[in-house]
């Protein structure tokens, strides 16, 4: 029978954390970057202007339809071959997820703003309002409340697809266990604490996510998915 022996996965609990911390970073880097993004493919993808609808309705339908993993193997391999700059594991992620954030994200942010009712547009006009400011300031704010739920459960695929990183060598969590796991040759207890974190972070973020969605349900506000 298998002896289970945590002893050497907890001698290395300094680089298990320090693989926590350069997820949450890449989580958190492509996450804010992902928002400013996909706000700008949202407001591109409603213009009435073809210029700037098609395009930014191509990048969207690309990043929501390819493979993470083929699209960072491609920022990471092929992109310096192209323009000749050197991509890091980080930056190459960063890029990666930001994009393929926005992309979905853009989504979000387009069916929250179509989601408000014209009269409050209309109210805006007649107020004096130029249409940015009334994106701004009425419709915005209004759109983003219904779409926090939604935020949210991106957020935690992100955080999954994040472990794709140790596919080009950054230290992130699983690549932490990969190390850890050949270093002592316990992958079974290894990969079960790293499992673990990723249930501990992931849970309280799920659990945030449906306070929101109660909240909304309760304040009588419709998510958007």
């Amino acid at each position: 029978m298998y002896r289970w022996d945590f002893t050497p996965v907890l001698a290395n609990a300094d680089l298990l954390a320090a693989g926590l911390v350069n997820t949450l970073k890449i989580t958190g880097t492509s996450l804010a970057c992902g928002l400013v993004l996909g706000l700008a493919l949202a407001l591109l993808r409603l213009s009435k202007h073809r210029w700037a609808s098609w395009p930014a309705g191509f990048v969207i339908e690309v990043f929501r339809t390819t493979p993470p993993l083929v699209q960072l193997f491609w920022f990471f391999f092929a992109l310096p071959l192209i323009v000749g700059i050197e991509m890091t594991p980080f930056m190459a992620a960063v890029v990666t997820f930001s994009i393929q954030s926005a992309a979905f994200f853009a989504e979000v942010f387009r069916a929250g703003i179509v989601s408000i009712e014209r009269g409050q547009w209309d109210g805006a006009r007649a107020i004096g309002m130029t249409h940015a400011q009334a994106l701004r300031r009425i419709v915005l704010p209004q759109a983003v409340k219904r779409m926090i739920p939604a935020f949210m459960e991106r957020t935690i695929e992100l955080m999954k697809t994040t472990t794709l990183v140790a596919t080009i060598a950054y230290a992130d969590l699983l690549y932490a266990a990969n190390e850890i796991s050949q270093k002592t040759f316990r992958p079974l207890e290894t990969f079960t604490v790293v499992a673990l974190i990723y249930f501990v972070v992931i849970t309280a973020f799920s659990l945030v996510a449906r306070r929101l969605e109660r909240r909304m349900a309760i304040s009588g506000e419709s998510t958007v998915h």
